[in-house]
């Protein structure tokens, strides 16, 4: 007679063979493939439509949301990329009329950045049109299907990795700006 064995989930089965993660990287495999299309698709439609790369969206969206004028380095944690990368997104769209920047009154150091008028009615009419264009490439999921998956996934969580003091600094010892 043979033996039965219910399947191992995923906390026992790494309890129990630690090097075995065949279905985990499988799942990894899959999430990312979907996030690739995704995001590939997104990409492309922003640009066909709107003349628009996704980070000048991503970034159009801070903005959105904020409830008052950001810094650089605010944007920049948010994004979770350099100064450097800020500042060449906010240039472009200045340029565009879509951005206002301005000097910060506590800190001459610091620009505060915020979209314009017109930079909110385009970002309205990007965002609607982002919506559905995600509908449309999840339009294969069932809305039972939608709420399994999010009940099952928990938000992603940010983590920080714990750094040395000397980690994030280039060869002559200066620091340098590391993404969380």
């Amino acid at each position: 007679m043979q033996e039965h064995t219910a399947p191992l989930d995923a906390e026992t089965k790494v309890a129990e063979r630690p090097h075995d993660h065949k279905d985990e990287l499988r799942l990894w495999l899959r999430l990312f493939a979907c996030k690739e299309v995704i995001e590939s698709e997104v990409r492309r439609r922003l640009r066909d439509s709107f003349d628009v790369t996704l980070p000048r969206f991503d970034l159009m969206a801070q903005l959105y949301r904020a409830p008052k004028p950001m810094t650089l380095g605010e944007l920049s944690q948010r994004m979770m990329v350099s100064n450097g990368n800020v500042t060449g997104l906010v240039d472009r769209l200045v340029d565009q009329g879509l951005v206002n920047r301005q000097p910060s009154p506590k800190d001459r150091r610091a620009q505060l950045v915020s979209l314009t008028a017109e930079g909110r009615r385009f970002f309205r009419a990007m965002a609607r049109a982002n919506g559905d264009w995600i509908a449309d490439l999840l339009a294969d999921l069932s809305a039972d299907e939608i709420e399994i998956l999010m009940r099952s996934w928990p938000r992603p969580r940010r983590r920080r990795a714990r750094r040395s003091p000397t980690e994030g600094r280039d060869e002559r010892g200066q620091s340098g700006h590391l993404a969380p």
